[in-house]
């Protein structure tokens, strides 16, 4: 029931964010949509950017699934991109309001798992020391979020594919030529 709750809860806030920005959205406006109590609400979330938090950690946490491998890293942030977009207006309300943090740190927080692993995968066997393997993972992390944060901010034009297949373009060896660059033997 708590997980239902929840959902419920994060539907409304979307919907509601269709209208309005996030900052003129109440905890009073979310629980009449949702016929629930302010208690209710309470219980679950400390205030609407907790439940804004929630919102990009479980729910959209599926939209990169498991494509974190050298083959799939492109699909995996490809389903970011169509997250955000299935997503349009509440990303927007988040982007232009305080609580921009929360959509930043999910995109960071994503990006990274992703790339942690393609880099982790192609350096199996390789002599790397696992900070050096973070600083790769983070290094792509920042451009991968810029690109997406910059796209946002000029209003989700651009193709995501086409970004994509830019990216791949750009970027295709360079994650292995830096593994080999901080080799440690």
């Amino acid at each position: 029931m708590s997980q239902t709750t929840k959902k419920a809860l994060a539907t409304s806030l979307k919907k509601l964010s269709m209208d309005r920005p996030l900052d003129k959205i109440t905890v009073v406006d979310i629980v009449e949509d949702c016929e629930v109590n302010r208690q209710t609400f309470y219980y679950h979330f400390n205030d609407i950017y907790d439940l804004v938090e929630w919102v990009y950690l479980s729910e959209a946490t599926k939209a990169l699934g498991d494509k974190k491998t050298y083959d799939t890293w492109q699909q995996g942030f490809l389903q970011l991109f169509e997250y955000v977009l299935n997503n349009k207006a509440f990303v927007n309300n988040t982007y232009h309001s305080v609580s921009r943090e929360h959509l930043e740190r999910y995109l960071y927080n994503e990006s990274y798992n992703l790339l942690i692993d393609v880099v982790e995968e192609q350096a199996a066997g390789i002599p790397v020391r696992e900070e050096d393997k973070k600083f790769i993972a983070d290094f792509y992390k920042y451009a991968f979020v810029g690109l997406m944060v910059d796209w946002i901010r000029t209003g989700m034009k651009v193709n995501p594919e086409d970004i994509i297949s830019k990216l791949d373009t750009l970027i295709h060896g360079q994650i292995n030529s830096a593994i080999e660059k901080f080799r440690t033997d």
